[in-house]
């Protein structure tokens, strides 16, 4: 029945802070459904241990999962809470009346020690079963212990520090022997090293907690029932072991830091709070006679260790009078007190309590309350009952307490992962900001909220801030999802309109020239934002129009410059004659479509610059497609500027190799009609071959007759292979050049007789220069005086031919003489081949009736064989066999077909009534063709020797096994 008051109870705490909180801050519909689906656990929740203790619960301590519970007078139980069902009970041995008065565990859970009543301390390890009397304390009633976390083991607690009733503070250390259980003293030492006191003497040292900071500074915190004494100092490196003696003898000749406050309960309790996987506390919780001091420990501090304290006052039910708290425990936000009969949780960022958890009276009285560190549970024991407090989710209201104290970041931290509640921290802030006239920053909030979009833009409007507006847009845009078009193109284009304006406003104004820059900057941002790249590409038009609205032709390049819109760009600055500004933006951006479009109106105003761009683009740009804007160019333009066109045509023909004829043939009108020295080298480096030129060789051929460069004409004609034209142009310019045409026909005898003796006709009846014509004799020898003379005149003598008529007889005579020199080779040729073709019908071979075929390698003489003069012997059939594959397909054939007509010649006559002369006749013949038949198949088959013949040295890369077989003989290896 309580444990169902209890849930009641705690519910109604919920939903009526859960109201609470969304009524104080009064802000409008959110867009989110704060809707719980299931019941929510507590923070602490409660769980009673199944457990039932044989005689009462005296006290109680855990850490690090090791439980240790003191049962009646004489039982120690101990209990590793990772294995509950195996409990370790201890007996003290003790035969007096001694009760246990305190426990103490370590961080590790292996160090216990137990005060007794008496003023004595046992001492008992985790890994001994035998409890172990510390005889150097004895005489001392133990207060508090302050644990070494730093050099503490399983078997050595390290120096440590004991406070005691008496207010002395004692330093000590604890060994378990390697050799045996225990040494003769387990405690090594125990010294004196301070004395606590109040005003009124010595005080019982209620706790005590040694921490380290930076740089090898120890922090030793103790308390009395009302004072709090820090002591501060450094411990040299390499001498922790040596304890902390060297502290407190700072401190000797005077007090060392200390708070106090007037009111006591006799006794006080102080708290800390150690995040997972840390090693030092990061906050405390003093609990003393006017409440809790509570504070964040900073270990950068030099003298004090306590920081941002402040003195919660104990809730008004609370009177230290009748029902003082017992013990307290602190954890992350909330500390929790324990009184008789409940347990109270008080947060600590705003000293409410928001947990209160009543315990029946049949449980008895609480007594103790104890956190174990490691595991983050809290443990509650009457002498009855143990009880356990698990912590889950402590931070969940944590937002809602820094948003009402105005701690927008530690509050967003806190909900981060709670959208809900994350929009109503940020509709608070900027609500907050709002008012007070932040408005940029109340703009930045506003646009991470789910609040009306309408509502909050009317309410910069009215306030009349743009700029704030322009800030909300912004974060709003930047917030859309790709898929929300329609809002980013909303947001852009209204966003646009706000920067022009307030760009307009400004540029008017000298004296905001900077904000005025600053702005335009951020316009630029936005204009060439990513984000907004698409939905900007998707409008354009309408943002053309905005800005040619405003007149901002500055952006509205700017802005065509990140669309790409390089047409748009490079138009604007033609039509204003920046005409070198124009050509910038095509060499930077290198768009070949645009060369083409612009090319005619630029080369007017910079041709050098113009054709440096188109070669500085290379291969990018097609020549083809500038040769319009160079015709219309080199029309009307002079001739330095001609040369440029002439430039670039050549950039193209020897540097880029072009091969296009339209390109060549350009080149060459521009050459014929300004540079014909050019011309002809051009023609000459082309060369004459009509496959590899790559311009029109009739055209080139009617360009240059029209401007008379007839050298370049006759080069054509020879590439054309015209010599007959060729000659006749170039007798009109060069006798030596028509010479060296009519020698171009080398195959052709009869044409280049007929060149030369147009050249000689052209000697001798147009120069009437015989000496030349004798020249010409001399320089062709197809040309003979007899072809000559016809051209000369009768009344020429003989004296001027007389030379060459006897050069020409002698030559008659020498080649009359070789020509019987070669017919008597040829006879003793002849004679000698007719010598061996006799040697060879004598030549024979002798067969021994052992030999044995080559290939096969049975008796040689057995069938039809063949003897080769290397000395080789094959079987007919097995040199068939041999030579067949390797036969070309049209001597396989025609072997194949010989084969046919020998069976056919071999088959007797099925006719036995021929007449006897017909029969002879028809053998006759029959014989002689086989004879024949048989000589034609030895020609292919046994051409050569099979093994030393040609065959063998064409199969020396043929594989032993056929390829096709390969598988097929790997198998049968196997």
């Amino acid at each position: 029945m309580a444990s169902i008051l209890d849930e009641y109870e705690d519910s109604l705490y919920r939903s009526a802070s859960v109201q609470q909180s969304r009524a104080s801050v009064g802000i409008p519909h959110s867009g989110y459904v704060n809707a719980r689906l299931e019941k929510e656990t507590p923070i602490f929740n409660k769980q009673r241990i199944d457990f039932a203790p044989p005689e009462k619960i005296n006290s109680l301590v855990v850490s690090s999962n090791q439980l240790c519970m003191s049962l009646g007078k004489d039982t120690l139980l101990r209990i590793d809470l990772g294995k509950p069902d195996e409990p370790n009970q201890v007996e003290l041995g003790r035969k007096d009346e001694a009760k246990v008065y305190k426990m103490f565990l370590d961080h590790t859970g292996s160090h216990l020690l137990i005060a007794l009543n008496t003023s004595e301390c046992l001492y008992l390890n985790r890994s001994v079963q035998k409890v172990r009397a510390l005889s150097r304390w004895k005489g001392h009633l133990i207060e508090s212990v302050g644990w070494n976390k730093f050099l503490g083991s399983e078997t050595n607690t390290g120096p440590i520090l004991v406070g005691t009733a008496q207010g002395q503070i004692y330093e000590s250390e604890i060994s378990v022997s390697e050799g045996s259980l225990f040494s003769t003293n387990p405690d090594q030492y125990f010294r004196q090293v301070y004395t606590l006191e109040e005003e009124s003497g010595p005080a019982p040292v209620c706790c005590l907690e040694i921490e380290r900071g930076i740089e090898g500074k120890f922090f030793i915190i103790a308390t009395t029932r009302k004072r709090l004494f820090q002591f501060v100092g450094k411990v040299p490196e390499g001498t922790e072991q040596q304890g902390f003696s060297s502290i407190f003898g700072m401190h000797a000749d005077h007090l060392p830091s200390f708070r106090e406050f007037p009111a006591n309960l006799g006794f006080s309790e102080i708290a800390f709070y150690t995040p997972k996987l840390r090693s030092n506390p990061r906050s405390f919780a003093w609990m003393m006679g006017n409440g809790v001091l509570y504070g964040t420990l900073d270990y950068s501090r030099p003298d004090s260790i306590l920081s941002d304290e402040r003195v919660w006052v104990y809730p008004s039910d609370i009177d230290i009078t009748v029902n003082k708290p017992i013990s307290i425990v602190l954890t992350q936000f909330h500390f929790l007190l324990l009184l008789p009969d409940r347990v109270k949780a008080v947060c600590t960022l705003n000293g409410q309590v928001v947990f209160q958890d009543l315990f029946l009276e049949k449980f008895g009285l609480l007594t103790c309350m104890i956190k174990d560190p490691t595991v983050q549970q809290i443990w509650i024991h009457t002498e009855k009952v143990v009880f356990r407090y698990h912590v889950q989710r402590e931070s969940r209201d944590v937002w809602k307490m820094y948003m009402n104290m105005n701690k927008f970041d530690l509050a967003k931290e806190y909900c981060k992962d709670r959208p809900e509640c994350l929009d109503i921290v940020l509709a608070k802030e900027a609500e907050h900001c709002f008012q007070n006239k932040r408005y940029l920053d109340s703009a930045k909030c506003y646009a991470l909220t789910q609040n009306y979009f309408e509502e909050i833009a009317l309410k910069f409007i009215e306030a009349k801030q743009e700029e704030a507006l322009m800030e909300f847009l912004i974060k709003k845009l930047s917030n859309l999802k790709p898929s929300e078009k329609t809002q980013t193109t909303l947001l852009t284009t209204w966003l646009t309109e706000l920067y022009l304006n307030w760009l307009g406003i400004l540029e008017g104004d000298p004296s905001q020239r900077n904000l005025y820059l600053d702005t335009r900057e951020k316009f630029r941002t936005f204009l060439s934002s990513p984000k907004n790249k698409d939905c900007l590409f998707n409008n354009r038009a309408s943002i053309y129009e905005l800005l040619a609205s405003h007149g901002d032709t500055e952006h509205m390049v700017y802005f065509a410059v990140i669309m790409q819109d390089y047409e748009r760009v490079v138009a604007h600055h033609c039509q204003h004659d920046e005409y070198d500004e124009a050509l910038n933006v095509l060499s930077r951006h290198r768009d070949e479509k645009l060369f083409y479009k612009f090319s005619p109106v630029l080369i007017q105003h910079i041709p050098k610059k113009v054709v440096d761009a188109w070669i500085s683009m290379g291969s990018r740009l097609d020549a083809r497609n500038l040769i319009p804007a160079l015709v219309n160019y080199s029309q009307s333009a002079s001739m330095q500027q001609i040369n440029e066109a002439i430039r670039y045509m050549e950039f193209c023909v020897y540097q880029l190799e072009e091969t296009q004829q339209a390109i060549h043939n350009y080149l060459l009108s521009l050459y014929a009609l300004c540079r014909p020295d050019s011309l002809l080298s051009y023609l000459e480096q082309a060369g004459t071959n009509p496959n590899r030129i790559h311009y029109d060789l009739k055209y080139a051929l009617r360009l240059c007759a029209e401007h008379g460069h007839h050298h370049a004409c006759v080069h054509i004609y020879k590439v054309m292979e015209l010599y007959e034209e060729a000659v006749d142009l170039a007798l009109q310019v060069d006798v030596d050049l028509a010479k060296s045409c009519a020698d171009l026909p080398e195959d052709d005898e009869e044409l280049r007789k007929k060149l030369w003796l147009k050249i000689a006709r052209h000697v001798v009846q147009e120069e009437k220069d015989v000496k030349k014509a004798m020249a010409c004799l001399s320089s062709c020898a197809l040309l003979k005086i007899e072809d000559v003379l016809p051209f000369f005149p009768d009344f020429v003598t003989i004296d001027h031919f007389k030379e060459a008529i006897c050069n020409s007889l002698e030559d008659y005579n020498k080649h009359i003489e070789e020509l019987k020199r070669e017919m008597e080779e040829a006879t003793q040729s002849a004679k000698r081949i007719r010598e061996d073709i006799q040697e060879m019908r004598n030549k024979y071979g002798s067969v021994e009736p052992q030999e044995k075929c080559a290939a096969c390698d049975f008796p040689l003489l057995n069938r039809p064989f063949y003897l080769f003069l290397c000395g080789h012997m094959f079987h007919y059939d097995c040199l068939l066999q041999a030579v067949f594959p390797n036969l070309p397909a049209y001597k396989q054939a025609k072997l194949e077909d010989l084969q046919k007509k020998l069976a056919a010649t071999s088959q007797p006559s099925k006719s036995h009534h021929r007449p006897k002369d017909t029969d002879t006749i028809s053998l006759g013949k029959g014989q002689q063709s086989r004879e024949q038949i048989k000589a034609d198949i030895d020609d292919i088959v046994a051409a050569e020797c099979v093994y030393c013949g040609e065959l063998m040295i064409r199969s020396i890369d043929k594989p032993f096994i056929d390829p096709q077989k390969y598988e097929e003989e790997m198998q049968s290896w196997l």
